[in-house]
């Protein structure tokens, strides 16, 4: 049974959503996941190596064949983590192709899986045209829940989420890249919402997802309320040793330059939830907008055009970034599940109780 999410349990997040609360609410684009495990109900079971990992997609054309570039910009508040094709988008301003996200060990499988995917999807201009491959590939560290040393993703795991993306909810939690993930303690994974904001008389959505793999408990924060103080029970960690990796996807037309400062506010909607941002934690956040679909430069005109949103009128948007960020991490967590340690065996990383935590925020007066 699908459990419920922040807004369902009257948590009083600001903003309007899409109908989804999704990153797939923003037109065209499809998120599909992959999950590997080989799990045992049993924290105390000491048999084989426990494997929960997989591999999440995000595609921000869809399955279209007809290569087209995404206007992006990216922002590493912390670069201790990886995400591929980043040195391009950049200096490009853009990227081609899909976009994964994984654990530390298997980005390379997703990488080259990806690829062969886009020499597949984009079949006639990789024959027609010396073209290279680089989608972006970002990941988490999932070696406390999940056998990270197995490299067990395979290239057919990879397919899997990308072929199977689509337009529907995103499965939450215990998911896809984010099945071996722990959040402020708790047990973090995938999670998204969206926000939709007027400009100039026109609707604009953006969407979240994020792979939330960060924070210890006293930093955990809620609609402003502390509340990982007052939930002490089942800390896994001596220090924060994550990271977490953002995309956010919009239909707005922005140039790559305003998406690289939506990118950064992916810095301020992580720190809602009370993160400052580790040492050891790969904060990474990538932006990236439909709303200016090109061909590939070398299939291009020679003389481009745009449009873009006047700088003046980004206030909304940053607002907007910023809440759907924040309430994602908090559906990743409310929407996982308990599950036993790896390294160390016999332990279990527990789910946040919603119960005790709606409580907290009622009598904070920040839950209806």
């Amino acid at each position: 049974m699908k459990k419920p999410r922040a807004r369902d349990l009257g948590f009083e997040f600001q903003g309007i959503t899409g109908p989804l609360n999704g990153v797939t609410d923003v037109p065209g684009v499809l998120a599909g996941q992959a999950t590997v495990t080989n799990i045992s109900a049993d924290p105390a079971d000491a048999g084989p190596p426990q494997i929960r990992t997989g591999v999440t997609a995000v595609l921000p054309f869809g399955h279209d064949s007809e290569p087209k570039i995404a206007h992006a910009g990216i922002y590493a508040l912390n670069g201790n983590g990886e995400m591929t094709g980043s040195h391009w988008i950049r200096d490009a301003g853009h990227f081609l192709g899909p976009v994964c996200i994984t654990n530390t060990h298997s980005v390379g499988i997703t990488h080259h899986a990806a690829t062969k995917w886009m020499i597949g999807q984009y079949s006639e201009a990789f024959r027609q045209e010396h073209l290279w491959a680089m989608p972006v590939i970002a990941e988490t560290y999932d070696g406390v829940l999940n056998d990270i040393n197995g490299q067990h993703v395979s290239e057919a795991n990879v397919l899997e989420a990308l072929n199977s993306a689509n337009s529907g909810p995103v499965a939450e939690g215990n998911t896809g890249g984010g099945t071996g993930m722990i959040c402020y303690e708790f047990k973090g994974g995938t999670g998204t919402a969206s926000r939709v904001v007027e400009v100039g008389g026109q609707a604009y959505t953006f969407g979240v997802l994020v792979q939330a793999n960060h924070g210890i408990r006293d930093w955990l924060t809620v609609l402003g309320e502390p509340v990982g103080r007052q939930m002490q029970e089942h800390r896994l960690l001596e220090k924060e040793s994550g990271s977490i990796i953002v995309i956010i996807a919009t239909d707005a037309p922005l140039r790559p330059d305003q998406l690289t400062r939506v990118a950064k506010r992916g810095a301020i909607g992580i720190s809602r939830s009370g993160s400052p941002g580790g040492n050891n934690s790969g904060d990474i956040f990538l932006a990236f907008s439909t709303g200016n679909a090109r061909p590939l430069p070398q299939r291009d005109n020679a003389l481009q055009n745009m449009q873009h949103l006047n700088d003046e009128c980004l206030d909304v948007v940053y607002q907007a970034v910023v809440e759907a960020i924040d309430e994602s991490i908090l559906n990743a967590m409310l929407a996982a599940e308990d599950t036993p340690t790896e390294k160390p065996q016999g332990h279990v990383c527990k789910a946040i109780d919603p119960e005790a935590l709606t409580e907290l925020l009622r009598r904070a007066g920040k839950c209806r």
